[in-house]
């Protein structure tokens, strides 16, 4: 054994168990309602009156059996000091998962979802704001809707695309009743049974899904560092930055689709300073403009579980990219894994060292018609709000 691999050998087992705990908590599931489409048939038949039931799956681990497995990895054996911190911050982050997910229903889940996804800060506030401030009201798109059907065979030739470059990229995706909307989850693409996307997003929304979740998925997987594929600590908000930066890229950040992400800011500003399901609905609605359903779909994101804001991480995650950008940065390392910005100087310190290699798999938005333009003008410098205006010309 070379010196390299005798000093990183500790490290193996420990970044295994943490991968292996983190999937079996599935958080992204385990927060998300799986009566959606009847409690939005309750909600319409009350004239959006009555607050609606949203009910969560059972969790089907035992928090405290796996909080104590959590803490008896032996994350002290690990030498390699970067690494031995980063362990130690990923077991803290899944330490407080597990809480999290034990406090769905409890006036505790808000707490401890502002613990994991941060505080939304008088900036980004102030962006939201004014993004809901310059792009007008938008009228319903003149567009045909896509059934689930019909969006699972896109997908699964995206994903045949990425096979015939990629021979061993897996096809795993499933039209499920218990999901409201699309998602990925341990690289499986998610897609639910009652879908009716809008026809022009269904590009930008493979690129997002598939380009950006599944593709850093499996580029994890192939990494010696494991965690790479299910996530580094606060990996979600660069993640999710990548992804709304993947829409841009492919022409498919519209404005429906920024003010909606404002939108979720400010309905997560709302719930925090003590409104309701109705009272974030109805300022969506009447003072936004947005259509119920859209407003429905924004506020029980918000809501569910006690209060969440995870939706805040969109629009933080793309101006942080943006900024990135213009310092001129490669976005080849945010390619590897599910990682965040702050985890860069380890990222280029471990590959340096021979640990990690290049990304696998090259997303295929960087390579649409117009990519190498939109690209340019992030690198020239912009803001959320200049995605707007370079959105309309």
């Amino acid at each position: 054994m070379d010196p390299l691999s005798e000093q990183l050998a500790p490290a193996i087992p420990v970044d295994a168990r943490l991968t292996e705990i983190e999937r079996g908590l599935n958080l992204l599931l385990n927060v998300t309602p799986v009566n959606a489409a009847e409690a939005w048939a309750d909600f319409e038949r009350s004239g959006f009156a009555t607050e609606p039931t949203l009910r969560l799956r059972p969790l089907d681990f035992d928090p405290d059996l796996v909080r104590r497995d959590l803490f008896d990895l032996e994350v002290e054996k690990v030498s390699d000091p970067a690494l031995a911190a980063l362990f130690r911050a990923k077991r803290d982050e899944i330490a407080r998962r597990i809480t999290l997910l034990e406090d769905r229903d409890t006036s505790r889940f808000r707490y401890g979802s502002l613990q994991l996804f941060g505080e939304i800060g008088d900036e980004l506030a102030s962006s939201a704001q004014d993004l809901l401030d310059l792009i007008p009201v938008q009228k319903p798109a003149a567009t045909s809707a896509v059934t689930a059907g019909a969006f699972a065979d896109a997908a699964r030739e995206e994903l045949e695309r990425y096979r015939a470059s990629y021979p061993d990229f897996p096809i795993r995706m499933e039209v499920r009743d218990d999901v409201p909307e699309l998602m990925v989850s341990n690289g499986c693409l998610l897609i639910p049974e009652t879908a009716a996307i809008r026809a022009d997003r269904v590009e930008a929304l493979l690129h997002h899904e598939i380009g950006t979740h599944v593709v850093t998925y499996q580029n994890g997987a192939k990494q010696p560092l494991k965690l790479l594929a299910i996530g580094l600590p606060g990996y979600d908000e660069t993640q999710e930055g990548l992804a709304v930066l993947a829409e841009y890229v492919t022409g498919g950040l519209d404005p429906r689709r920024l003010r909606v992400l404002a939108a979720r800011v400010i309905a997560v500003s709302r719930m925090v300073d003590g409104a309701d399901f109705l009272d974030v609905f109805g300022e969506l609605r009447d003072r936004y403009g947005f259509a119920a359903r859209t407003a429905w779909s924004i506020a029980i994101r918000v809501i569910v579980g006690g209060g969440a804001t995870k939706d805040i991480i969109y629009l933080r995650g793309i101006t942080r990219i943006l900024a990135f950008m213009a310092e001129g940065r490669d976005l080849d390392l945010l390619l590897l894994g599910k990682l965040s910005l702050d985890h860069l100087p380890l990222i280029e310190d471990l590959m340096e060292r021979g640990v990690l290699h290049p990304a696998w798999i090259r997303p295929r938005w960087l390579d649409v018609p117009g990519a190498s333009a939109r690209l340019d003008r992030l690198r020239a410098g912009m803001t959320v709000t200049d995605l707007f205006e370079r959105s309309t010309v």
